[in-house]
């Protein structure tokens, strides 16, 4: 899975001389929390709710509104963007883009093919990525094992399932508890609990957590 099937697009961005206020009132209206920043078809920048919110005036000023509404009609999204922005190309792969994110601490990455900016990867398409991988939204037998890190032990569960005629719907690694093991979650359909709880734990080391869901 590459960036550029799960990116969001169209694009919407914000040009350099835009009012902060006018750029805060379209995050809003069009439910975004970051856009990029374009000039003649180039990106300059990003700017996120955050920094528009931290360059507003405080709450606490003594400012009258008649003078807040003309200070902010003066302060221009260029002038707090970001400019150097982190951006990735449409075909990486989904998982490196989130290790970029988090590695960042950024939201969103805008998403380049030949230079030219065509989409936004954010954290809200990889939890819809982590939804489908984990199987969120479909109804099945939810199991969590520790298995031997060693060739065929993945094997061995699926053909285990199979046997049973059951359907595994999604299926992800993770971290075991030690360098010689690893924690599998995956989910099934066709089968119920406790068939799975007999199939299962003679060929794992534990059987951590099983229901359905």
């Amino acid at each position: 899975m590459f960036v550029g099937e799960r990116m969001s697009r169209p694009v919407i961005s914000v040009p350099p001389d835009i009012p902060i206020i006018d750029a805060l009132n379209l995050m809003r209206r069009e439910h975004i929390r970051r856009a990029p920043v374009v000039k003649d078809g180039r990106l300059i920048g990003i700017i996120s709710d955050k920094d528009l919110l931290n360059a507003s005036p405080s709450a606490a000023t003594t400012l009258s509104v008649w003078e807040l509404n003309y200070l902010l009609s003066k302060i221009t999204v260029q002038e707090i963007m970001t400019k150097e922005v982190l951006t990735i190309d449409e075909g990486t792969p989904i998982e490196e883009a989130a290790r970029i994110m988090a590695d960042n601490k950024v939201g969103g990455l805008p998403v380049l093919k030949d230079n030219h900016l065509v989409g936004m990867i954010t954290e809200t398409d990889l939890f819809k990525v982590f939804l489908e991988l984990m199987g969120a939204r479909e109804m099945g037998v939810r199991v969590t094992v520790l298995v031997a890190d060693r060739p065929g032990e993945l094997a061995k569960l699926g053909q285990s399932v199979m046997n049973l005629g059951g359907n595994i719907i999604a299926f992800g690694i993770f971290t075991g508890e030690d360098i010689t093991n690893r924690k599998a979650t995956f989910k099934v359909t066709g089968v119920d609990v406790e068939q799975m709880i007999s199939i299962i734990t003679p060929i794992v080391e534990k059987v951590i957590d099983i229901r359905y869901c």
